[in-house]
């Protein structure tokens, strides 16, 4: 394969680099464009615009998948759906077609703290703009980073407290799991088996095994602000209500 699917590529990443930092300011805008969606939207239109972005969700993962078999680097300890994201892509895929509410609370709290951290610290290694592994990581994480606010924003989905008991056993209980995968595969995902070989979060938290307990409770506080809002809204109309 050559140009921008090339495997043997020399223009590496660059963390919050000029291309970064526009493509950050992309996914914003797009956030943002949803405040119009709500209120210039249709039925019809709405669920045209979430199969496209399934459609777009699925093809971007199975081209990824693709050039990995095509540049024989596809193997079950790296390419399995096993990450975080990777999980969700499919749920999100799901939740887009079908509007579950059930997929949207996990959604809401693992989806949107997972790609945060995927969009400003991509695991894209060697390959920066404008390969076509970063259009892929930027898409692919973009994407789930914004479906749970479309939902929010524009649907007028809500998570409750019940949702983030559910969501923080559901988290633990896969941990658990991936980790007897990764203990029988010899794999790393979630990163609990080590921390990643490229820069992230992870690099400025203790070393294995402490730091997935510093996983744990930054997942934790990332939850309970993105509860926040919808906490102080409930309280904020419970005083209302009280006061007529």
């Amino acid at each position: 394969m050559t140009g921008i699917f090339a495997v043997d590529w020399h223009t590496p990443f660059e963390l919050f680099g000029r291309v970064h930092l526009i493509t950050l300011a992309i996914i914003a805008g797009f956030n943002l464009s949803f405040l119009w969606f709500r209120n210039h939207s249709t039925p019809r239109s709405r669920r045209i615009f979430r199969w496209v972005i399934a459609g777009v969700l699925l093809v971007n993962e199975a081209a990824w998948h693709i050039w990995n078999i095509l540049a024989g680097t596809w193997t079950i300890q790296t390419m399995l759906p096993l990450h975080l994201c990777s999980v969700f892509v499919y749920l999100s895929a799901y939740m887009l077609v079908t509007r579950s509410e059930k997929v949207y609370e996990y959604a809401y709290f693992l989806g949107i703290a997972g790609a945060l951290q995927a969009i400003l610290t991509p695991d894209a290694g060697q390959y920066g703009f404008p390969h076509f592994r970063y259009f892929q990581t930027m898409i692919s994480h973009g994407l789930l980073f914004s479906i749970p606010i479309y939902f929010t924003v524009v649907e007028g989905f809500r998570p409750t407290l019940h949702s983030i008991k559910r969501v923080l056993v559901g988290a633990n209980l896969y941990m658990l799991f991936v980790g007897l995968v990764n203990w029988a595969i010899g794999s790393n995902y979630l990163f609990i088996a080590h921390k990643p070989e490229t820069a992230s979060l992870l690099d400025v938290l203790p070393a294995w095994p402490w730091y997935i307990l510093y996983i744990e409770a930054i997942g934790i506080l990332m939850i309970a602000i993105l509860y926040l809002p919808f906490f102080i809204s409930s309280r904020t109309n419970r005083h209302k209500a009280e006061a007529v």
